[in-house]
């Protein structure tokens, strides 16, 4: 498998959860990289600084800015080779406008794909999501899908929608010629539910449990099976994908394609999933849902209803809707072999090693949140 000596390495969403993760890899095992380019909003000191001791000789460079402005994008790629497009608004409830999560997630998508262009990038890695595949509003379940099943996709949320749209454009820009004379070769990758060390949604989980008295609220089925797949393993397949576009002989054969990454995490409901990292740190979890589904789809649209005759006064964004609650109780899982066959993924990190990990990073939380909770 090739190497990605003296390639620079462009990460959007830098400061991000996976994009830390994907960045310290490439420290740790692509010790000839000629630069990684840190692409955010924001870039804060403590996280450069925390990188400095393992940078050896590669050139760690932060560029602070938007990707919905075309002439930083287009500078941030001048000179690369390979761009990481991490950075997305992810907005489960629909709480932030659609036009800010349409700018970010597709026009700043465009951006990006138009500068790699001009600037001759030859290699385009975009992370999308499970959610461009569903679930639809029917809850129809998926057991061990892969890239070629058909599947009756209705999508709602502006985050998949978006989503799915941008997955679309990076596909399509595959193959563009590029002023050099070469070609962009893209491909997209859809993770799981992804958790582990930063994963916000994990301390959401956990800050309302300690609010419930360490009682984590039930807000799955327990036989809505689902895969989750570890950060560090994202991050793997993500250096997996630049590898082969990277290789002359793989190259044509993982372009513009897309690939489910998951791991060997174990098939569960994300509330059984949440309850299995924290268990450990004392907490239990509701035996059953406190409304039954039926009845709470009722109120999922109740609010809703509300929410929309409210709109024109004030924006109100209820706690949960429908499509949420679908997500949450619809089996859906998906196998990487196809992934394992073409990239050559293998999960970088088993089971025991992410569980471990991610329940002892929730332990150095713990007592943050409880402090945070009790001392209002």
């Amino acid at each position: 498998m090739c190497s990605l000596d003296g390639d620079v390495c462009v990460v959007t969403g830098a400061c991000g959860f996976l994009g830390k993760t994907l960045i310290r890899m490439l420290l740790d095992q692509e010790k000839n990289l000629s630069e990684i380019r840190l692409v955010d909003i924001n870039i804060k000191e403590e996280l450069m600084q925390s990188l400095e001791e393992s940078r050896g000789n590669i050139k760690l460079s932060a560029l602070e800015g938007d990707i919905r402005d075309s002439d930083f994008v287009r500078k941030a790629c001048r000179g690369a080779t390979v761009v990481f497009h991490i950075a997305a608004i992810i907005d489960v409830t629909d709480a932030i406008e659609p036009s800010e999560i349409y700018g970010v997630n597709v026009k700043g998508t465009q951006n990006l794909l138009e500068a790699s262009v001009q600037e001759n990038v030859a290699s385009f890695i975009y992370t999308s999501s499970l959610e461009v595949m569903g679930p639809n509003m029917e809850g129809e379940p998926v057991v061990n899908g892969n890239e070629d099943m058909v599947y009756r996709t209705h999508l709602k949320s502006s985050y998949s929608k978006t989503k799915k749209e941008a997955e679309d454009q990076t596909l399509g820009y595959d193959g563009h010629a590029l002023p050099n004379g070469g070609r962009l070769a893209t491909c997209a990758l859809r993770p799981m539910y992804i958790y582990g060390e930063d994963c916000r949604f994990l301390l959401n989980h956990m800050e309302n449990g300690v609010r419930n008295g360490d009682v984590l609220y039930r807000m799955s089925l327990r036989e809505a099976k689902v895969n989750p797949v570890y950060v560090g393993n994202v991050a793997a397949a993500h250096l997996q994908a630049a590898r082969c576009l990277r290789d002359p002989e793989r190259r044509e054969q993982v372009s513009g394609k897309f690939y489910f990454v998951s791991d060997d995490t174990p098939h569960v409901s994300y509330s059984d999933f949440n309850y299995v990292v924290m268990s450990p740190l004392g907490f239990g979890i509701q035996d059953r849902m406190v409304v039954p589904l039926r009845l709470f789809y009722v109120v999922c649209l109740l609010w809703e209803m509300a929410c929309l005759i409210l709109r024109p006064f004030r924006r109100v964004v209820p706690p949960i809707n429908r499509q949420l609650l679908t997500l949450l109780n619809t089996p859906f899982t998906f196998s990487y072999d196809k992934a394992k066959r073409e990239l050559g993924y293998t999960p970088k990190y088993t089971w025991q090693q992410a569980r471990s990990n991610t329940t002892r990073w929730l332990a150095q939380e713990l007592p943050k949140q409880r402090e945070k909770i009790f001392a209002k």
